[in-house]
């Protein structure tokens, strides 16, 4: 499989056979238009694009709504509004005119205004692209052979159940069909056999455009579009029903909310409108294992990068406020996040990118980086922190299983690769890895955690997640490629550190066990 440097932007899964812990697999993400308003969001215009148009966020002060004031500001400052959210003074515009945001942005009542992007609309498309390793018919067969009793044939593969205890756990519930968790991604192929069974398509929608499309199916990748969030749907909510793998809480219901375009940029308006839909239609818990494109860090020192900070943290409060738990991956690079700078060589990955130093307290991952997000690591077969995995004492709220090279973390048998294995659109299976990969897994134990207590708010489905955790001590020293060289430092004590949070995910803890 190929390795590429990163130049477009990423979901957060790395490629199989990574010799470098910078490495990242660019899979073709997805797109589709959207048409239909949905939840309580109100459209005042159609959005119009022409060659040169750009897509801004306009946010308004509490209380102050989409004012008469503000509105006549944008159509003289040449913008069209796509959508407004009211609910968390968010306003989704296109305009051509370069200067939109600057002029916008004194007008009272607003405070502050950004372009989501450097591209015009479309953006531009890429061929860096890698693909996951896809089972074939005989290892499919092979793995069958293996299975137990009351396991779904590919389950012997899986290593990443038993490191959480997902597969002790499923003795005693497989979760509730009452709890609904959220892939906010490149799109879900529901019509897949493990993912068929869970699916909850009243709870889906395409938000691509900034503005929710409910049109049946519109969530769903098309066929050469991107695996990504087939794969983690099937990780958190893959159903134990005799066919392929078992999810870490394969009882509960699954959504998908598409957010990546097609030349895959997961731009801030569809990542506001994914975060506002799971909000209205009762999602308790989002999985996040992208970040928000074009900028890898938004420095709040910029306007146009605060701008796309704020939208996005209100946004995610407002998930929050209604009852979700946000859970996001921390990335794929082997930052420390917590240290005093870091070089950013992709940012814009949507113009020109350069080099350029930041410093992570005042420049953000998002929204992996907001506050309330739960913001997960990842740890290979070994149980060890998987080479690519950032990490930040502080930063890093808990792991779990995302994967690593085989040749680093091999797994016990009958497992054959140190990746995560997950089902893939067209009915297949494959492995992918990466934070991507993490995250579903701690979304999994979140969705059982509330499965067994109901009537828990974020904060306790959080703080039960947390105290649950299995307490890992740092690595020291952090070899993970046997170079005879630190590859990373971890900092804490055993209780909380900056490679596992406060310990690896625990499924079997979240259902009494």
């Amino acid at each position: 499989m190929t390795v590429f440097q990163p130049r477009h932007r990423r979901v957060l899964a790395v490629p199989l056979g990574m010799v470098m812990a910078t490495a990242l697999a660019f899979l073709p993400d997805v797109s589709a238009s959207a048409a239909d308003t949905g939840g309580a969001a109100a459209s005042l215009s159609a959005g119009t694009t022409d060659a040169t148009s750009l897509s801004y966020v306009v946010n308004i002060r509490p209380g102050h709504g989409t004012s008469e004031r503000v509105q006549r500001a944008i159509d003289r400052a040449g913008g069209s509004v796509v959508i407004a959210y009211d609910e968390i003074g968010v306003i989704v515009v296109h305009s051509s005119n370069a200067d939109f945001a600057k002029s916008i942005r004194g007008v009272p009542g607003v405070d502050s205004a950004g372009a989501t992007r450097n591209a015009p609309l479309p953006a531009q498309s890429t061929t860096d692209v890698g693909t996951p390793e896809v089972l074939s018919s005989q290892q499919v067969a092979a793995a069958d052979t293996r299975a137990t009793d009351g396991q779904d044939p590919l389950e012997p593969l899986q290593w990443d159940l038993p490191a959480i205890k997902a597969d002790k756990a499923h003795e005693k519930t497989l979760g509730s069909p009452k709890v609904t968790v959220a892939v906010i991604d490149t799109g879900v192929d529901d019509t897949h056999p493990d993912i068929a069974p869970n699916f909850s398509a009243a709870q889906s929608a395409n938000c691509v455009s900034g503005k929710p499309d409910t049109t049946y199916g519109a969530w769903r990748p098309s066929s050469t579009e991107s695996p990504h969030g087939t794969h983690v749907a099937g990780e958190i909510a893959g159903a134990k029903n005799g066919i392929g793998i078992t999810g870490v809480a394969p009882g509960v219901k699954v959504a998908g909310i598409k957010v990546a375009t097609s030349q895959g940029y997961f731009y801030t308006e569809a990542v506001v409108c994914g975060f506002v839909w799971a909000a209205e239609h009762h999602i308790d818990v989002t999985n996040n294992s992208y970040y928000t494109d074009p900028w890898y860090f938004n420095c709040t020192d910029d306007p146009d990068q605060r701008a796309l900070v704020d939208s996005i943290t209100r946004a995610s409060r407002f998930a929050e406020r209604k009852g979700t738990v946000n859970v996001a991956a921390a990335g794929n690079e082997s930052y420390d996040l917590a240290s005093d700078s870091i070089t950013d060589p992709v940012s814009p990955n949507d113009g020109t990118p350069s080099d350029r130093v930041i410093d992570p307290h005042k420049c953000f991952d998002i929204p992996t980086q907001l506050p309330g997000v739960v913001t997960v690591a990842a740890t290979g077969a070994k149980g060890l922190k998987s080479s690519f995995s950032n990490y930040g004492l502080g930063v890093i709220d808990i792991a779990a299983p995302g994967g690593d090279s085989t040749s680093y973390q091999a797994p016990q048998p009958p497992a054959t690769s140190g990746s995560i294995l997950g089902p893939l659109p067209g009915g297949r299976w494959g492995y992918m890895a990466g934070t991507s990969m993490a995250t579903p897994h701690v979304v999994g134990v979140a969705a059982l955690i509330k499965s067994t207590h109901p009537h828990a708010s974020p904060a306790m489905v959080k703080a039960l997640l947390y105290a649950e955790a299995t307490a890992t001590p740092c690595t020291d020293p952090y070899d993970i490629n046997g170079d005879g060289k630190v590859d990373a430092v971890c900092e804490g004590s055993r209780n909380r550190n900056g490679f596992y949070g406060w310990g690896i995910a625990d499924a079997l803890a979240a259902v009494g066990g």
